[in-house]
Order: C-alpha cells, then sequence, then structure tokens
C-alpha cells in the first residue's frame, strides 16, 4: 500500500512539475517583431494592437528627417514624399537601426500605402537589416488603395525574402485582427 501511495505522489509531483514547465514556456520572450513606419499616426495604432495580440515586440521605422505636413501633401507633386515615391531608387535616412534583429523569426511590416506602394523608407528598412530566413508579414493602412500592390512590388523587389499574404488594416474588427494574428502562430 505505501509503495503504491508513493509512486502516486511521485506521479502527481512529476506532472505538476511539467504542468509548470508548460507554464514557463508559454510565457519565454516571443520572437515576433512588428516593425511599423506610420507618418500620422494611423498604422501606429493598429501595430500596437498587432504587437499586444502577438506579444511581439514594437519597433517604429523612424525617419532621420521627420515628414511635415507639407511633405505629406500627395497633391503638391514636388512635395517631399512625392518626390521620394516618383523615385524607385529614393531610400530616405533612417533615425537608427534596430538590434538584435537575429533575435527574431517573424516580422510583420506596417506602412501606410502611398501611391499604392509601400513609403520609400520600408525598402530603407529593410535593405538595412538582415531580414533573410524570417517571415515576413506586410499590413498596411490606406484612405482609398488596396494592399495587393504594395505586397506584390515588395516581393519582386525582394524576391529571395520569404513573403506572407499582406492584409489592409482598415475597419478591421478585434476579432477579425486577432484570428489573422493567430494565423501566423
Amino acid at each position: 500500500m505505501n509503495k503504491i501511495l508513493v509512486s502516486l505522489s511521485v506521479l502527481c509531483m512529476a506532472c505538476f512539475s511539467v504542468s509548470a514547465q508548460q507554464k514557463n514556456s508559454n510565457m519565454e520572450k516571443t520572437n515576433i517583431l512588428v516593425a511599423y513606419f506610420s507618418a500620422t499616426g494611423t498604422t501606429a495604432k493598429v501595430a500596437h494592437r498587432i504587437a499586444e495580440i502577438s506579444k511581439g515586440d514594437i519597433y517604429e521605422i523612424t525617419p532621420e528627417q521627420s515628414y511635415t505636413k507639407a511633405d505629406l501633401d500627395w497633391h503638391n507633386q514636388k512635395s517631399r514624399s512625392s518626390l521620394e515615391m516618383n523615385d524607385a531608387k529614393s531610400r530616405p535616412a533612417l533615425k537608427g537601426q534596430k538590434e538584435n534583429m537575429q533575435d527574431y523569426d517573424t516580422v510583420f511590416i506596417g506602412y501606410p500605402i502611398w501611391w499604392d506602394q509601400a513609403p520609400r523608407i520600408i525598402n530603407t528598412f529593410i535593405e538595412s537589416h538582415h531580414l533573410e530566413g524570417k517571415k515576413l508579414i506586410p499590413f498596411a493602412t490606406s484612405g482609398s488603395s488596396e494592399i495587393g500592390n504594395s505586397v506584390n512590388t515588395l516581393k519582386k523587389t525582394y524576391p529571395d525574402l520569404e513573403w506572407e499574404s499582406g492584409r489592409l488594416m482598415n475597419n478591421v474588427s478585434p476579432k477579425a485582427l486577432q484570428s489573422w494574428v493567430d494565423s501566423f502562430k
């Protein structure tokens, strides 16, 4: 009888130990990064929600020179954003770089859509960081454009990177956003 009780005790302790280890491993640091560029704050809001849902780290892609309201005037063909978007080789300088990029396996990349494309600073970010072997998941916000052309251009420009389908985040319900983010875990 004592042997049975001892055996049951050992078995219970082993089960508790395994359960505790599983809880601890679920609480370990994530390998997800949510990197985003936001000129007006719209994309930033979505990026922060994605980081919260994914338990990922957040990183703002910041231009060395901030964009002013005049810079963003798409009606003015001489505005900074217009000039950058009309030059496929334009690469606006970054204020800094994300360190420890090797720590991440999955990178959500967020941006507003400009002229049916990702802003050129997204190219600067991609070219300034080692993203090979990482799952890249684009997301965007836009007043009127869809995300398809911007994602197709990124895939063509960087064919050696592992791109997932992108998603436009305008008016996405919290439940739909949760489901979309969870699909990449």
